[in-house]
């Protein structure tokens, strides 16, 4: 196992994802391939909560934060912390491209919707995602919803979850819904202003 980095993070394990997340798509898998061996990546990045480093994982006292974590030089996918607040939850709001979610600490809830008789709807029951744990997301899928509203279950404590989508997230055109339907465009851009490096692999070395 390498050595952990100087801040005490096992940092290698978001690095480890990153390459075996690009080495998959290098294959050219279908979207189902995609959800399914990704999503076996990113359980393991998040059966450890021992890498994400701290200025990534952050409450903010209003709302939840999106911490980008790596952007493929193809924009081909994204990686990001969501960090919530205690309470803190999202508007109902869509993605347009697929999307994995792994819970890293605490726990979240979602609930789909979908469009029926010309309204949106709750489709399903609520899920709750507890720590570990792995969903996806998708517009492509009869079996998968695209619009959801996600929540942290806790009133008193953070959670935070590892998102990864087919595309540079914080630079997709997307749409947030009001409770009567109605849809308003967005873009969400990124909390962050750096990213943690994660390849100065001479820290990890000096510090063995």
């Amino acid at each position: 196992m390498p050595h952990p980095h100087p801040s005490g993070k096992q940092l290698w394990r978001l690095r480890d994802f990153i390459t075996g997340f690009a080495a998959l798509l290098e294959q050219r898998p279908d979207e189902p391939a995609i959800l399914a061996d990704g999503g076996a990546l990113l359980r393991q990045l998040v059966a450890h909560d021992d890498w994400l480093p701290d200025e990534y994982a952050q409450p903010h006292p209003e709302r939840y934060q999106q911490f980008l974590l790596h952007a493929d030089s193809a924009q081909r996918f994204s990686v990001v912390s969501f960090v919530w607040g205690p309470g803190q939850r999202t508007p109902i709001h869509d993605h347009t491209v697929w999307g994995l979610i792994g819970v890293l600490r605490g726990a979240e809830q979602a609930q789909s919707f979908a469009w029926q008789q010309e309204r949106l709807q709750p489709v399903g029951q609520l899920d709750l995602l507890q720590a570990g744990q792995v969903e996806a997301v998708s517009p492509n899928s009869h079996t998968l919803h695209d619009v959801h509203q996600v929540s942290n279950v806790f009133a008193d404590r953070v959670s935070i979850s590892i998102h990864v989508y087919g595309a540079n997230i914080g630079a997709v055109r997307r749409s947030v819904y009001h409770p009567d339907g109605r849809r308003v465009p967005f873009i969400s851009g990124y909390s962050n202003s750096t990213l943690p490096n994660l390849w100065d692999l001479s820290l990890e070395q000096k510090s063995s």
